[in-house]
């Protein structure tokens, strides 16, 4: 064999494997929902950051732990809920390329994934930092995999449960930095996660209320041919996120500024809402989807500053 053919063949073995390695990584991002799973990250370390900036006691090693933990449970609950919607998943084309519906990994194999990512992120919770964090770390879980992923197939309030389940990764973070679960700024990181996903999901679920229905899940969108519906929801939900930058800034935990801030950034989803309202046309309902994810790291920003010490 030629110097040239050798070198050719080695040079065909490593694409090979890089290109191996490269689906691997992409499965995985794909079984963990790891965009997803980014978003609970970072509203977590907000929570911890609020958290110790009103206590003044802010540990790298603690916010390492807390980032760590979460970010375990995160994974694992991605992973048992497509398990859970494996057969759904199937049906939609956004993600019937997924691992599991593709049959390119074993539901067992992804069971014991996610049960090790589950447990370990929030035994970690509980034991590096405090205890409460591993609590609220656990109850996003419950209520995203037993109560938010079954009640998707019979009744539209699912979006509500689901909105409960993503407000409370910054109560992890609010926890962990020594925040108390039964205090104003635990109510504000609450209502500022739980209010912004509803206008969010109400545009996510129009613009792929074909997807939805022909996966057996029962949305807010589904029939809603006209989008009328949808934007009356987007609208109503934009109007209390708006009430919740204007009301928490007349509260002591906050600068009597974030009430004109937190407003502003509020009325813009609002009148996007409306705009998507008024035409009930695609794009305006991606312009709203689009303008939600500037939405919530701008208030957390913005709430960040205004936020007393």
């Amino acid at each position: 064999m030629s110097e040239i053919s050798k070198e050719s063949d080695g040079q065909s073995v490593q694409n090979s494997s890089t290109s191996v390695m490269r689906e691997l990584a992409d499965d995985f991002m794909s079984l963990t929902k790891a965009r997803l799973s980014i978003l609970v990250v970072f509203t977590t370390a907000f929570g911890y950051l609020v958290a110790t900036k009103v206590s003044g006691n802010f540990s790298w090693m603690i916010f390492i732990h807390t980032i760590f933990g979460t970010v375990l449970a995160a994974f694992g609950a991605a992973v048992f809920n497509q398990l859970m919607e494996v057969d759904a998943d199937a049906k939609m084309k956004r993600t019937s390329n997924r691992p599991l519906p593709s049959k390119r990994l074993p539901r067992g194999l992804a069971f014991v994934i996610g049960w090790l990512f589950s447990a370990f992120g929030i035994i970690h919770l509980m034991l590096k930092t405090e205890p409460i964090a591993g609590a609220a770390a656990a109850a996003t879980l419950v209520v995203y995999l037993f109560i938010y992923t079954p009640m998707k197939r019979y009744s539209s309030f699912n979006t509500i449960v689901g909105a409960v389940s993503g407000a409370l990764p910054p109560l992890i973070g609010w926890a962990a930095g020594g925040g108390s679960m039964l205090s104003i700024g635990a109510a504000f990181l609450f209502a500022l996660l739980f209010f912004w996903q509803l206008p969010h999901f109400a545009a996510i679920n129009w613009m792929y209320r074909e997807e939805y229905e022909r996966g057996g899940f029962v949305m807010w969108s589904n029939q809603d041919v006209s989008g009328k519906k949808t934007a009356k929801i987007a609208v109503f939900f934009s109007i209390c996120v708006v009430a919740v930058g204007v009301v928490f800034g007349f509260f002591s935990i906050m600068a009597t500024w974030f009430a004109v801030a937190g407003g502003l950034l509020g009325f813009a989803m609002l009148w996007l809402a409306l705009k998507f309202l008024k035409t009930t046309e695609r794009k305006d309902a991606r312009v709203l989807f689009f303008y939600t994810l500037l939405y919530l790291p701008a208030a957390m920003v913005v709430s960040y500053l205004a936020w007393r010490s």
